[in-house]
């Protein structure tokens, strides 16, 4: 069988790796699966590969560790368990990665990481130094202090974020089951494996269901989307069953192993890194609503000028983020971008030439809503 010239050619992974499998399906921190992994990686490492690993499971471990049978669903509760199973991930890593000598680094991340431009090139820099030491990261989502307002929503986001962040060549999500189906295998039984696809295909999202358990929050759909993200910064993904022998070793060499999602063909692949922070922004602070002028210009390459802005949504300041929509589509958002004023003097330029804006305001901080270079268009 042809092996994947692609796979073998990517040197930095980002590994993620699923709550489900890390606690063997909730009854506590599987040392023997994760030993598994834990020497594939020493193995990887000897061959010069670069390894990040994703995992979740510290409020699944909490739980399991207080004697709860479920996953509890008030915040201060998630958030306690988080506390103590963190302590037994973290420590479970150490030991284990340690019998093979590799040293571990724990980092918890919030969406506020991702979103404030100086921390996300902090978070970016700490990686690459820990990288540059031949240690293996271990990043999870900060639940401990984490709100519904800053939460990242699953670790499958997590992980393309981060393997934006950290320009991976490959992100592997390590799951309980074997790849993306064609159908449901629970409920066809010639539902067929997807083997190769391209990351961001609409197709895909359709093919994936909902979550596939109790324990997590994700899915397929949210491993499809995870890897349509990654296609972004040209990281391709592979969806594989993380209790498959060797898996990290065999997806190394280049076997055809889960289901594969290159970033090839992927229409912002050629997108500069501070565009490629916009487009993964997981939060906007609010709205602008264009006329076809503006929406035309913004097509071809051009900042956005007041005058084709017919109304707005939201309380943003100056240089947040702001989602912007054809006022003939509402619905759907077609750029997003970096505002250069705040949502009082923004409403105050609407359908404003540029020429007017000392006049009405009584300064200029740029001529242009949002300049060409903080846009991207969808």
């Amino acid at each position: 069988m042809q092996k994947n010239l692609q796979i073998q050619q990517c040197k930095r992974w980002v590994i993620k790796v699923g709550s489900a499998l890390v606690t063997d399906n909730g009854k506590g921190f599987d040392f023997e699966l994760i030993n598994q992994w834990a020497k594939q990686i020493a193995k990887l490492i000897e061959s010069n590969h670069e390894i990040i690993l994703v995992s979740s499971g510290a409020i699944v471990c909490g739980f399991q560790r207080l004697g709860k049978t479920s996953r509890p669903t008030l915040l201060p509760e998630l958030q306690a368990c988080a506390a103590i199973g963190q302590m037994r991930l973290a420590n479970g890593y150490e030991q284990i990665f340690g019998k093979y000598g590799l040293i571990t680094a724990q980092i918890l991340l919030t969406h506020e990481d991702h979103a404030d431009r100086t921390r996300y090139l902090n978070t970016r820099a700490t990686l690459l130094e820990l990288l540059k030491l031949k240690t293996i990261p271990i990043i999870n989502e900060n639940d401990t202090v984490s709100t519904d307002e800053i939460k990242f929503g699953d670790n499958d986001t997590l992980g393309a974020l981060v393997a934006h962040t950290c320009a991976a060549d490959l992100l592997v999500i390590l799951t309980d089951q074997n790849g993306l189906y064609d159908s449901d295998p629970r409920k066809n039984p010639d539902a067929k494996l997807v083997q190769n696809a391209i990351a961001g295909d609409p197709v895909l999202e359709t093919m994936a269901g909902g979550a596939a358990s109790t324990l997590s929050k994700g899915g397929m759909i949210t491993k499809i989307l995870a890897a349509k993200r990654a296609a972004q910064s040209r990281t391709h993904t592979i969806i594989a069953n993380g209790k498959e022998p060797d898996v990290l070793l065999r997806i190394a060499d280049g076997k055809n192993l889960g289901t594969f999602l290159s970033a090839e063909s992927n229409p912002q692949n050629s997108q500069n890194s501070k565009k490629l922070w916009i487009l993964d922004h997981l939060q906007v602070a609010g709205k602008l609503f264009i006329d076809e002028g503006a929406k035309k210009a913004l097509q071809e390459n051009k900042s956005l000028l007041p005058i084709g802005v017919v109304r707005l949504q939201g309380n943003f300041v100056r240089g947040e983020l702001v989602g912007i929509y054809a006022e003939s589509d509402p619905e759907k958002e077609i750029a997003r971008g970096l505002i250069n004023y705040n949502h009082s003097q923004s409403q105050r330029l609407l359908k404003q030439p540029s020429n007017k804006i000392a006049e009405i305001l009584g300064f200029i901080q740029e001529p242009e809503l949002i300049n060409r270079d903080n846009l991207v268009v969808f």
